[in-house]
């Protein structure tokens, strides 16, 4: 017998599928739950047991539900997929949401048309292969666009290069949104008090540049050029922190440069941010990187590579100093050394960005504008059950 239904009368109920469980995909799910908690609906998590994602969605109020899943196919992909079709079926959701390539993979074959379907790539497998196993993500793309009824995308560069590789779908652009009560603007002598209060900082003399880099330490976040970049740029004193675990993170540390910190994962992000001159995420690929977005909330400026998402969420006049090609360790190197010898307009960029962020980038805005995305699926299958929801 199937469990009880997630279903509330007058409740929209959301499934949401998701691996991985951790880096900016788990936050991204985890603000949207909770704003969706506020909006009255009722969303629902289907993610694997290990990592902060299934805690943060229970204490952001949604009801999570164990779906063991590896985060890249493999030998397991049947039983994962049989798994989310029981507990779809169970759940009975109005609408199911899946997160990433894999659960998009094993979610749209367990539905398949059934229940509406968004599909959120954050950022496209096929970005993140070579040869032929980027072609074989392409054309499973492709075919899977017939059981999305919107793919939902987080800056017009990832929609862009979807249809560049041959997808045809119903797009929607929402733009990844952040808790702006977390990441509040930095007060006078924030910075201090944020170097003070981490341990890892005791021996970084106060005035020494700091540059921070959070993420998880992978091909895809790029750690390994700026550890290239770090040995060429010219600061005296300066510091460097990764922010971050992962499976390259031996790698780093075997060759890394005088001047780098590896801090291993961290719940405290925010504090990190707060410490830093300036947050640097040189990415090979993104859909559009959280920790930019809460770094400018709080007025501290960045330094990107210029891939998918990176121009959005720059203020107008940011890209000259702010963006060098992907992969580019010399330029980065330069950038690098010139908003770090360059304090006045590293104030500038901040503050810019900053008022930028906060009008722009509200986790509020971009979950009205799912949830409108969700009122408009759900209202095409069926009429709508549950009191409409403005924000």
């Amino acid at each position: 017998m199937l469990q009880k239904s997630c279903s509330e009368e007058g409740r929209l109920t959301v499934l949401h599928l998701v691996q991985p469980v951790e880096g900016g995909v788990a936050r991204v799910v985890t603000d949207l739950v909770a704003a969706q908690v506020r909006a009255g609906l009722k969303p629902v998590v289907a993610c694997p047991a290990a990592g902060p994602l299934a805690d943060g969605a229970a204490t952001a109020g949604a009801r999570v539900l164990d779906w063991p899943a590896e985060r890249s196919p493999g030998p397991g992909l049947v039983r994962e997929i049989a798994t989310a079709s029981r507990l779809i079926r169970a759940c009975a959701p109005d609408v199911v949401h899946a997160h990433s390539s894999k659960a998009g993979l094993a979610g749209r074959l367990a539905v398949r048309g059934r229940v509406p379907t968004v599909f959120q790539p954050h950022a496209w497998s096929f970005e993140a292969l070579e040869g032929g196993a980027a072609g074989r993500a392409r054309a499973w793309e492709r075919l899977a666009a017939r059981w999305s009824d919107r793919i939902l995308c987080v800056s017009e560069a990832e929609r862009q290069a979807g249809l560049r590789a041959g997808i045809t779908a119903r797009w929607s652009v929402v733009h990844n949104g952040i808790d702006l009560t977390r990441f509040r603007p930095r007060g006078a002598g924030a910075s201090t008090a944020a170097r003070a209060a981490l341990p890892a900082l005791a021996a970084v003399p106060a005035d020494a540049p700091l540059v921070v880099c959070v993420g998880r330490l992978s091909r895809q976040k790029g750690q390994d050029v700026l550890l290239r970049a770090w040995r060429s740029a010219s600061v005296r004193d300066a510091r460097l922190v990764l922010v971050g675990d992962g499976p390259y993170g031996e790698r780093l540390r075997r060759d890394a440069p005088p001047g780098v910190l590896f801090a291993g994962a961290s719940a405290e992000v925010r504090t990190w941010i707060h410490a830093a001159d300036l947050l640097v995420l040189p990415s090979r690929w993104e859909g559009m990187a959280l920790a930019p977005l809460e770094a400018m909330a709080c007025g501290v400026p960045v330094l990107l590579s210029d891939v998918n998402g990176a121009r959005e969420s720059l203020p107008p006049g940011h890209a000259p100093h702010c963006l060098v090609p992907p992969e580019d360790s010399a330029a980065l190197a330069a950038a690098l050394t010139a908003l770090l010898t360059d304090p006045a307009r590293r104030a500038e960029l901040g503050r810019t960005a900053q008022s930028r962020t906060r009008s722009v980038f509200d986790v509020t805005k971009t979950a009205g504008a799912v949830l409108r995305l969700y009122q408009e699926l759900v209202g095409q299958s069926r009429p709508m059950t549950r009191k409409r929801t403005e924000r």
